[in-house]
């Protein structure tokens, strides 16, 4: 065959145009994608920043609310039984506070769910792709 054969330009033709699509098409798909990790990214941080406010907000009212409590409870027995309050205060404080770091330790290490739904779009898309390779062309 000759290469002015109208065949050959046609076919060639219709290859660059399924090119050009098959890169338009996997450039709005990744175009998707990064929208989808910025947006969950964007809402971990809402999510990490709410939950730091919160925390600091909690911890300071129950501190100052256990610390006056065992204040007044020290006072109270001041005459009768000051060393056994001021003890037993202070085991509660320390035994709440190793608690609380044993559980903020088991926390850390559950880790986040941060792009979690973008690796199983992920996911899919890569499933999705490898199915149409073996089914072949028809």
């Amino acid at each position: 065959m000759s290469e002015g054969a109208p065949g050959g330009e046609a076919s060639r033709a219709g290859l660059f145009a399924s090119l050009k699509g098959l890169c338009g098409t996997s450039l709005a798909l990744v175009q998707n994608r990064l929208g989808l990790l910025g947006v969950e990214l964007a809402e971990e941080r809402l999510r990490l920043l709410s939950l730091a406010t919160y925390g600091a907000i909690a911890l300071i009212c129950l501190s100052a609310g256990l610390v006056f409590l065992a204040v007044f409870l020290t006072v109270l027995l001041w005459d009768s039984q000051r060393l056994l309050a001021l003890g037993v205060f202070s085991a509660l404080f320390l035994g709440a506070g190793i608690a609380t770091l044993l559980m903020a330790m088991n926390y850390a290490r559950a880790g986040s769910a941060l792009f979690k739904a973008s690796l199983a779009e992920l996911a899919k898309d890569r499933e999705a792709l490898t199915q149409g390779e073996s089914a072949g062309p028809r």
